[in-house]
């Protein structure tokens, strides 16, 4: 067996019913693919059992324990050389693992990931939600980065040897796939960007999801920077400084008003880029309101974190840990 896809999933039978439609697609058909249902109350076992003529799967209902150890506990329980972590709101295009084999033919990797994309059936608030990561420092293009390239657990690939080797995803309910790819560098292995190796990824479905997910990757950022004080950089500084100017220009405006210029000319190319790129002005005003809350949120639990962790020597939280994957 060359591959195990290991899929965890809370509540969205829906989600992974597309996911796996989309599995029955692939060109390369040498996988297997293990879903581990992590404590739903609306479970998705009907779903996988309706690809069990057409898919090698396997179906297990677990207490919740969050997604780093639904993971894991997939991962034990798979027979593949390589494990591919992808989170349940994915679709993939049926070359991806085909992408994956070539690029694992033409040079070998011990850990592996690629970008993400918005399908045209995803909403205009996903779309929205795409841009804004597309335009803030994430790996959306694929090719272009700001630091070097950490694979995240919607589409990333370990050498089965490799992920048992270094036990997997740490207990993080947050932050988690980061921590992963840092103990992968660590360990001195080799990891790569696969480029054409893509998904869609749906992320949050609305706006406040969207917040609640963001905020809570800015304090997961403080616990990586305790636990590998190393991996903190200027790029992951840029929310929390970008944040703290909104607040500075906001108190500015009740003296001089002009200040807001500022906030709008950010507004009106974030608005006309996403405009073109998606071809709607609709979500072109909704990319503004992504781009401040990705910027916002995630510069906010930054300086939470700072200040809880940092300065008054606080232990590790989630703002949004109850609620965020409801």
């Amino acid at each position: 067996m060359k591959y195990s896809l290991i899929i965890p999933v809370y509540n969205r039978p829906d989600e992974v019913d597309e996911l796996l439609q989309s599995l029955t697609e692939q060109r390369f058909k040498d996988f297997e693919v293990i879903v581990v249902e992590d404590g739903s109350a609306v479970p998705c076992k009907d779903v996988v059992e309706k690809y069990t003529a057409c898919l090698d799967i396997h179906y297990y209902n677990k207490p919740n324990s969050g997604p780093g150890q639904t993971r894991n506990y997939g991962v034990e329980r798979s027979q593949g050389t390589y494990v591919l972590i992808l989170d349940s709101d994915c679709i993939l295009p049926e070359t991806y693992l085909a992408a994956v084999e070539a690029e694992l033919q033409r040079e070998p990797a011990d850990a592996f990931g690629g970008p993400d994309r918005a399908h045209d059936s995803f909403s205009d608030v996903q779309k929205a939600i795409n841009y804004a990561f597309f335009t803030t420092g994430g790996i959306r293009g694929g090719k272009k980065k700001m630091d070097k390239f950490y694979p995240r657990s919607f589409n990333m690939g370990v050498r089965a040897e490799v992920y048992k080797a270094l036990g997997g995803f740490s207990a993080m309910r947050f932050g988690e796939d980061i921590d992963f790819s840092i103990r992968i560098f660590k360990g001195g292995y080799r990891c790569r960007l696969f480029p054409e190796a893509w998904v869609w990824h749906k992320r949050r479905t609305d706006l406040k999801k969207f917040f609640k997910q963001v905020h809570n990757s800015g304090i997961a950022r403080i616990d990586l920077y305790k636990k590998y004080p190393e991996s903190l950089k200027l790029v992951h500084l840029l929310p929390a400084v970008f944040t703290v100017g909104v607040v500075m220009v906001l108190l500015v405006a009740f003296i001089c008003p002009w200040s807001l210029l500022l906030l709008a000319l950010f507004a009106v190319v974030i608005f006309i880029d996403a405009s073109i790129r998606n071809k709607s002005i609709k979500i072109g005003a909704l990319s503004v309101i992504a781009a401040f809350i990705q910027l916002t949120g995630y510069g906010s639990g930054f300086l939470r974190a700072w200040w809880k962790r940092c300065i008054c020597g606080g232990k590790s939280f989630s703002a949004f840990e109850k609620t965020f994957y409801k």
